[in-house]
């Protein structure tokens, strides 16, 4: 093989090698890289994660805005509110407690 076919050859060649090279880079970025596939991933599952909180977050603030409608509304919603949180009883009321019975 004279020298002109082996400059021939990898005149042909370094084409491939380069582009070789580029895909093994373009590889090692998509796995291992900053902004691979993992981050994406663990990015996803974070979304998830703050979704499930906001979603807990506004079922408690509709708890609370209706809680607070009711307070506006009507005394009936204090009232019940002072009995079941302060035990509060009225005059002329009877409060009866039952105790369960005891286990022996």
């Amino acid at each position: 093989m004279s020298k002109f076919q082996v400059v021939a050859v990898w005149r042909d060649k370094w084409i491939t090698v380069v582009l070789l090279v580029l895909l093994g880079l373009l590889q090692y970025r998509l796995w291992l890289g900053k902004h691979s596939i993992p981050d994406y991933h663990a990015l996803t599952r974070q979304v998830e994660e703050q979704s499930q909180q906001n979603a807990n977050l506004a079922q408690r603030n509709a708890l609370l805005e209706a809680d607070i409608n009711d307070l506006k509304i009507g005394l009936e919603a204090i009232e019940e509110r002072a009995r079941n949180e302060l035990g509060l009883i009225k005059e002329g009321e009877t409060f009866y407690r039952i105790l369960p019975a005891e286990a022996n």
